[in-house]
């Protein structure tokens, strides 16, 4: 059977985790492939909004078996305080959770140095959730990092030693001290119930399924435009968030890929520093923060919000080769009288194009608008798509038109019952 890819398409947040949550029930696995605890995948049903940050969204499907693979950076303390309110809730990961050994694992220090590394940045902020995502990631490529697999070796504790030594001597650079020591007790606790999980060599567990017939939901996090490589760098995550990533972040081969699944906004948002060609800075731009309650899931911090972008979200189909896009949060345009889409850039030579430039030209270029009649209905109070305004259904064809990828699902609430299937 073939692996399925959910991806988000803009600079995340899009609403990827009601999707998985939504698709899970078709398929008989989900796995994460990259990120880690500065995603926030939100999920509502009966009334009630759960906040994933590692765990797979899954994992309220007690048939479905939840993969957390070898892309993702762990942090202990953060996944067990995850697992707490999921126990709390009823939910029992204890059959249906596992977990790579070859996931790296985020060290107390690697948040100490997320914290230093940005302060010593000045006015030039990345905007990191300061969870030490880039931190472990640098580890990794330096092999220099821990895994989830060495907390089973008898010598974990000084290689944490270890790590932490070499962290502090560049925490020494900066003039600071990592300060960490009130951090460990919690962090060894933590250890010592990730040992009571199942941790086990995920890329395997994962194929044996594949050839036993059974279907796999690859689950991203973050947005195509946060990619390491393609994204606007150096305004990114640490990580691969493209379809890309699914085959390194879980040991899975190309050929196995079949659908992949594009989310996107009906406008576009973004948090942290970095270009954002569509950001409405006005009074237009507050009414969408406020109606579509744009606060990062993991942070708090209010995000950036705009009118869809139909170059970069061009530039992320190619990237992922998407064969159906999920239009999410169209509700929240509800009150809206015009809806604005960019459809190209002017260059500072007067120029137009339809591609995505680099990352230091989008600051100088300005997005080309049409203008499109806002639909003025409640579509939270919709269940059929046949209802839909016919103000949205033109604006969907259009997105279609100029994107040149299906819309075959329309979200109109944040309730999984708020989700329109097109076809």
């Amino acid at each position: 059977m073939p692996v399925d890819v959910l991806v988000g398409l803009q600079w995340g947040d899009e609403g990827k985790g009601k999707i998985v949550d939504v698709l899970a029930p078709t398929y008989d696995v989900v796995a994460r492939f990259q990120g880690g605890p500065n995603a926030g995948h939100t999920l509502t049903f009966d009334g009630i909004k759960h906040v994933l940050h590692q765990v797979p969204s899954g994992i309220f499907h007690p048939h479905i078996l939840n993969v957390v693979g070898n892309g993702v950076v762990l942090d202990p303390v953060v996944f067990r305080q995850e697992l707490q309110k999921l126990t709390d809730r009823g939910v029992d990961y204890s059959r249906n959770l596992y977990i790579s050994r070859k996931a790296q694992l985020i060290l107390p220090s690697h948040r100490a140095l997320d914290r230093i590394n940005e302060e010593a940045r000045g006015g030039d902020k990345i905007g990191s959730t300061l969870k030490g995502i880039g931190p472990t990631y640098q580890d990794k490529i330096g092999r220099t990092g821990l895994r989830v697999g060495d907390i089973l070796l008898p010598d974990f504790e000084q290689r944490y030693r270890e790590a932490v030594a070499r962290h502090a001597t560049i925490a020494e650079f900066h003039g600071r001290g990592l300060d960490i020591e009130q951090f460990e007790a919690d962090f060894f606790s933590a250890v010592d119930f990730l040992r009571t999980l199942q941790l086990t060599d995920t890329e395997y567990l994962l194929n044996d399924l594949l050839r036993e017939g059974k279907n796999i939901l690859a689950e991203g996090a973050q947005g195509s435009m946060l990619d390491i490589d393609f994204g606007t760098y150096p305004y990114v995550t640490s990580s691969s968030t493209i379809v890309a990533g699914a085959c390194t972040g879980l040991g899975i081969a190309p050929r196995h890929i079949n659908k992949v699944y594009g989310i996107s906004k009906a406008y576009c948002t973004r948090v942290g520093a970095g270009p954002f060609p569509t950001e409405l800075h006005d009074e237009v731009g507050e009414q969408i923060r406020a109606a579509g309650r744009e606060f990062g899931a993991t942070t708090g911090r209010p995000r950036r919000c705009g009118w869809i972008d139909l170059p970069a979200l061009r530039y992320s189909i190619m990237l992922n080769g998407v064969t159906e896009i999920h239009l999410m949060k169209a509700d929240v345009l509800d009150e809206f009288d015009e809806i604005r889409v960019c459809t190209h850039y002017e260059l500072p030579n007067g120029e137009q194009t339809d591609h995505l430039p680099d990352h230091g030209d989008l600051e100088k270029l300005t997005p080309v608008y049409i203008s499109m009649p806002g639909w003025r209905t409640n579509l939270q109070a919709l269940t059929d798509p046949k209802a839909l305004p016919a103000e949205l259904i033109n604006y969907i064809s259009f997105l279609e038109k100029h994107l040149e990828v299906p819309i075959s699902i329309v979200s109109v609430g944040p309730d999984r019952v708020s989700t329109l299937h097109m076809s």
